[in-house]
Order: structure tokens, then sequence, then C-alpha cells
């Protein structure tokens, strides 16, 4: 058509309602992060009709250690550590075999370190490859490289992987933050050059040996008790106290059934320095911050346990406008930032819970509010989680102190008890440490608040009570429901004993 035909009146409306139907942007969505969170949200978006790309990409740790698609949990994460704490248990069960009557040499046994190494990755490798698979199947376009905003709507990033190469630029009508995070060092001679950190330890090549882990959130200690059960020397340095921001009661009695299974501990310790011996080596320096003295000792391995740090730097998120919090990104309870169509869920957002499950529920909720008129928010309270140690720890509410400072301690009681699992009997394995309990209100039907529970499969074990808890459990219901026996569950059922009480929460036996 010529320029003067075109612009004759009825042509220029015709090409001008042909105009008004092309979208406005490329994509309905662009998802920066190709974690838990980034792909359930991607995912969801694709099945509610939204056009929707997702960049992901994984700088290497400086040690070299990258992987593939999926984020922290499927790579460097819960499933690798799983499957860590499984391989331990299963060796612990080995020798309880020989009680149980099987025929079994229990003695010098060893694993083989690199084989566990190499079936985890090779598991890890084909998720990788369903994930793809997946992505590709719901039509959900993957660009292997870092997208960084230009302005609010617009997206750059490098045509080939990483951030080399021709930029590229793409453009979307609402974003969504999810890159999650990377462990910190910390800034002391020899930590990085030296130093790994559970993104390194899934994938190590050499035994861990002697191994110091620098940290005791859950994070060090499931690395610290896989790494005992698989026959190593662990030892875990702690600066103020284990498991910050969980149960106090429950924290103590953890470390202390780590300690029962030789597992070190140096309290109240950070380290200096680190540096390679000339046998190879690493010879830490350390301080005690309680009586300042000084000390050192030499290791294999040196685990950082420190924390995560949120992966801002590479956004560019000032040319958008959004506010951050230190590393992390500032949202409301709709996992909105400042700028409103400018989203973020999983790990990079500030203070909620960095748990996968949280990650891909919250993503898949945004993905149906943005696209499929939901209406439903999620709801970051009362999410149950689990450490993973020999004897697991689990946990959904309110810690004791928690209750106690939100309610009052007169409005408060905690019902306890230790029990004796059947299984052990046989092997006689310590039950010292068995131990759970629910902290309930003091009054009425008595609400449950919080409950809490060492023992065997613990994440097995309060998932289907979180769900309880969720709906309104109380003290009154949960001592009216009849338990399942022989089960560790039961307990629950059973919790009779206060704390104010005074009495002994220790069982005299099991079957009345």
């Amino acid at each position: 058509m010529s320029l003067v035909k075109m612009l004759q009146p009825s042509n220029l409306i015709r090409w001008c309602r042909h105009a008004g139907s092309l979208p406005r942007y490329d994509y309905d969505l662009v998802v920066l992060g190709g974690g838990s969170a980034g792909l359930a949200c991607a995912k969801e978006a694709v099945d509610c009709g939204a056009r929707v790309l997702c960049f992901d990409y994984v700088k290497p740790t400086p040690v070299g250690t990258k992987w593939g698609i999926g984020g922290t949990c499927v790579n460097v994460g819960c499933i690798p550590k799983k499957l860590m704490h499984q391989a331990s248990l299963l060796g612990e069960a080995v020798h309880e075999a020989v009680a149980y009557g099987w025929n079994v040499d229990d003695r010098n046994l060893r694993p083989d370190w690199r084989k566990l190494v190499r079936s985890v990755q090779n598991h890890i490798k084909s998720v990788n490859w369903v994930t793809r698979v997946d992505l590709r199947d719901k039509k959900v376009e993957y660009v292997n490289s870092i997208g960084a905003f230009v302005d609010g709507h617009t997206i750059e990033y490098a045509a080939k992987s990483g951030q080399d190469g021709e930029r590229r630029q793409v453009t979307a009508k609402y974003v969504v933050v999810a890159v999650g995070g990377r462990p910190r060092y910390p800034e002391i001679p020899g930590a990085v050059e030296l130093g790994i950190t559970s993104d390194d330890i899934f994938s190590y090549e050499r035994e861990p040996g002697r191994t110091l882990v620098v940290g005791a959130g859950y994070v060090g200690l499931e690395c610290a008790c896989f790494l005992k059960g698989l026959g190593y020397d662990p030892t875990v340095m702690v600066r103020s106290i284990v498991l910050r921001g969980f149960d106090r009661q429950m924290s103590e009695l953890l470390a202390a059934m780590m300690a029962e299974r030789g597992v070190s501990f140096l309290n109240t310790t950070i380290p200096s320095s680190v540096e390679r011996q000339a046998d190879g080596r690493l010879l830490v320096r350390y301080r005690n911050t309680t009586t300042q003295t000084e000390g050192s000792d030499v290791f294999d391995t040196v685990l950082w346990a420190i924390g995560r740090r949120g992966l801002i730097d590479d956004l560019n998120l000032s040319a958008a406008g959004v506010k951050t919090l230190n590393d992390k990104i500032v949202v409301d309870g709709s996992e909105a930032t400042n700028v409103p169509h400018i989203f973020a869920v999983g790990d990079i957002i500030h203070g909620r819970p960095e748990l996968t499950p949280v990650a891909i529920l919250s993503g898949r909720l945004l993905a149906r509010r943005l696209f499929a008129g939901s209406t439903q928010r999620m709801d970051y309270a009362d999410v149950a989680t689990t450490v993973f140690t020999p004897l697991e720890y689990s946990c959904v509410g309110m810690s004791e102190e928690s209750a106690i400072e939100v309610h009052g301690a007169d409005n408060i009681e905690v019902f306890h008890g230790y029990y004796k699992p059947t299984e052990f009997f046989i092997p006689q394995k310590s039950v010292r440490h068995c131990y759970l309990k629910a902290v309930a209100e003091m009054t009425g039907d008595q609400r449950i608040l919080g409950l809490h529970y060492i023992g065997p499969v613990a994440g097995e074990v309060i998932q289907g009570f979180a769900a309880a808890l969720k709906s309104g459990l109380t003290v009154k219901t949960l001592l009216n429901t009849v338990g399942i026996h022989p089960t560790t569950a039961e307990e629950f059922t059973r919790l009779s004993i206060t704390k104010r009480s005074g009495r002994d929460p220790t069982p005299a036996s099991c079957c009345s």
C-alpha cells in the first residue's frame, strides 16, 4: 500500500484498529530466576493463558561449582541434602540390622564418597532435564542468561549464556523477581580462596575428611550431621547460639543429641583466617568471644554456613525504582514491590521464610492473582519446617519463647513429654533426646500455638499436624484423637503432663 493510500481516512482507521490489537509488550510476564519460586510462577502463569519468558543463569562458585536449572532446592539444597541425610542414616541402619538378626558384617564400614556424589549428581541432572522438558511442554520460554532492568518494563540480557556477547532487550507487562540467594563468605583472609559452602559440598570430588563447619543454623547442623554419619569428623563453630530463630529448648536438645553422637562444637567462637599448609591441609585461626582467647586447628575442609545473601547486584533494580533492604527486596502482602507491576517471590524477599514450599506456593498464587482473577494471598503464618539431623527436629507455629512474649507466661501452657520409639529398643539406641511438646493457650479448649518434635522422620510426623494447627487445633481435640500404635506420631495424642505441674515427663511404659 502506498503512503498516500495508507493515509486515506478509511485505511488509516483500519490500520489503527489493527495496531490497537497488537500486544503492547513482548510478554505478559518476565520471570527473573529459574528456581522453585520463579518456575512455579512461570508455569502457573502459562496455565492461566499468559505469555511468559524466564531468565536463569548460575554463576560458578569460587571453586568452580555450577549447576543447571531448578534453583537451590534441586541442585544444592533440599534434594541433595536429603539424599546425603538418607545415606548417613543407612550407615547407621546397617549396625541396627545386626541387632535385628541380619547376618551383616558391620565392622569397618566406610562409604564410597565419590560414588555417593556421583549418584546424587546423576539424580540432580535427571531433574534438570525433566525441568527443561516441562518448560518446553508448557511453552514457557527459557533463556540461560541474567536479566537486568533497563526500566520498569524492559529487561536486558546477553544473547549467549551469562553476561558476555550481544545485548538484547524484551518488554513485559509484569516482572517477577525470583533470583534467590547464595551462601555468604566471612571477610577474613583465605575464606573465599580456601573454603567451600553448601553450593559445593554435594558435588565435592574429594573426601571432606576432618571438616570445620562454620555456622550453627540448620544448614550447618545438617551438613555436620550427614558428614558424621558418613564417617567423617566434623566440628561446628558456633558464633552465638545454635538454630537462631527456633525454639531454644528444642535447639539445645538437638545440639546435645549431636554431641552425644560425636559432633564437636567450638562455642562462642569466630574464625580469624584460613591458611593452606605445606601438606595441603587448612590451618584455621579463631577467637573465643567469651574468653577472648586465640586458638587454631588443622582441617581438611572448611565449610562456610553463616547465612545467605540475596542476588540483587546484577539486576539493576535502581533503573526500575525497586526498593531494597540490605540485600533483599521489600514487598507487601501481595508480593508487590513499591513499583506496582514488579513483584518478588521466594528467598529474595525480605522477612519471609526461606523455604522451598513457601516459594512454590507464593509463586503459584501470585500468577493466579495476575492472570486468573484470584484474590488469594500467601499465608506466611504457621509454616512447618524440619531440620534433617539424625534425630530430626520439626516444628510448626510458635516457639515457647515467642508464645510467652506475645501472650504472656501466665496465659501459656506447655504440654511435653519424652518418649521411646519402639524400633530403638532392640538395637539399644539412645532415647535421651526423643522429646516433643505442644505450646497452647491456658484457657478454654486451649488452642495450640506451636508443636515441636525431635525424633525419627520428624517431617513426616509434623506435616499432618501442621494442617490441623492451621485449622484451629486445640489440646481438647488433640487428646481426644486416637493415636496409631505403635508410632511416634501418636505421642502427641498422649501429651497430658504440663511443665507447670513439675511432674516427670518420662514415660514408664509404652502401652498403658
